[in-house]
């Protein structure tokens, strides 16, 4: 089994790779589903069928499925949402239709579409689950949500459960005001532990692989090489990016000579911010990526002969540690670097590496904001570069 998630900032063709790694799987013999988690499915365009909230057979070992929003909303969210309607409407101040928007938690509607990879997987029925994610913004959010709501589960949540359950005949003989009921809390507990199960998979290398979807633009490239940076920092295997709509090189016309140029800088860059990490690349074709034929053709311009399930790397580009002087240390592997001067330049949440011929651009996660890049060291040995954080000095 593997699952693999595609993601990357709003209209660089991450649908459009995303169904072409599907049709790519299906036709090396694959059982394979792929899944729109995104609010604004565009997969039933992109493979030019028609699509409903489960899974149907588009081509020999292929399913697809835009996910429904408001039926996942009803199944995970349910109980708490009526009981969240209920004190809102008790207040007086919140009229029903207001009360039903505000009682969906942000982030709830994408996370809830997610929960169909657990669905898929101990179903048995596919050998690859292709995910079309939401675009990296609320991918980013979506793959905290875990974290944040297990701390809330160890340490609020049974305290919570066991005063309410002490204290509910009591309040309730005094005030009207809806309490949470024993549903409530069953759901919510149902609700984390299959985040927990989601979490699991997701961070497991040998299942899972999050995969960037970018064009070779300055503001494109900026928003992944953060994302990215997050990616490692929550420890989600990161094992591909992929350059979509790269002007090929028999594209001779003057007019497009700068586009090309301005595209190979920026290519420069994607491969200084995401190494070592591979990079494949798509071309920009002559007509819209429409229907099954059109994927193929990409996805061979993608893939060459490869097999998009496989990993393609493995371990992790970052990893950032706390050091008990308040600092951080921050290990990228450069290999085939070899001893010679470090120059760190920062800026922001930019960090500018050169060790010899060897260049990295990095984005900072915000723990590092306000710090600085104060030394760094190569170990040869482990091909590895430490770069130490301290607090700004006055």
């Amino acid at each position: 089994m593997r699952i693999l998630v595609y993601t990357g900032k709003g209209g660089v063709g991450k649908t459009s790779v995303a169904a072409a790694s599907a049709v790519r799987c299906a036709a090396l013999g694959y059982r394979t589903v792929v899944v729109s988690t995104d609010l604004a499915h565009s997969l039933a365009d992109s493979l030019d069928v028609a699509l409903g909230p489960d899974p149907s057979q588009v081509a020999p070992n292929l399913w697809a499925q835009e996910t429904d929003i408001y039926n996942n909303l009803q199944t995970h969210w349910g109980d708490v949402q009526h009981w969240l309607n209920a004190v809102l409407r008790w207040s007086g101040e919140v009229d029903r239709l207001v009360a039903d928007e505000l009682t969906v938690l942000p982030g709830m509607d994408e996370l809830a579409n997610l929960l169909w990879i657990n669905r898929h997987r101990e179903s048995g029925n596919y050998d690859v689950i292709v995910v079309d994610a939401a675009p990296t913004g609320e991918t980013l959010r979506l793959l905290s949500f875990p974290d944040v709501m297990r701390w809330w589960m160890q340490r609020i949540f049974p305290i919570q459960r066991r005063a309410m359950g002490l204290a509910r005949p009591l309040i309730s003989s005094f005030v009207d005001i809806p309490l949470p009921t024993e549903k409530v809390y069953d759901s919510v507990e149902r609700l984390f532990t299959q985040l927990d199960a989601l979490h699991a998979m997701l961070v497991d290398p040998r299942l899972t692989s999050i995969r960037l979807v970018l064009n070779p633009e300055k503001m494109v490239i900026s928003e992944a090489e953060r994302t990215s940076t997050y990616f490692h920092l929550f420890g989600y295997p990161m094992d591909l990016v992929i350059a979509n709509r790269i002007l090929p090189d028999e594209v001779t016309d003057p007019y497009f000579a700068a586009w090309k140029d301005t595209q190979a800088r920026y290519m420069r860059r994607v491969e200084e911010g995401f190494a070592p990490v591979p990079i494949k690349t798509s071309p920009l074709f002559e007509d819209e990526v429409v229907g099954l034929d059109a994927l193929r053709r990409m996805a061979a311009a993608v893939y060459g002969d490869d097999d998009p399930a496989r990993v393609f790397f493995e371990g992790r580009a970052q990893v950032l540690e706390s050091l008990p002087d308040g600092g951080y240390r921050l290990t990228i592997p450069l290999p085939f670097a070899t001893h010679g001067d470090v120059t760190l330049r920062q800026t922001g949440d930019e960090l500018f590496v050169h060790v010899g011929a060897h260049r990295r651009h990095i984005i900072l996660p915000r723990a590092l904001i306000g710090l600085t890049a104060a030394r760094a060291k190569l170990d040869e040995a482990s091909a590895n570069l430490a770069i130490f954080f301290e607090p700004t000095r006055s």
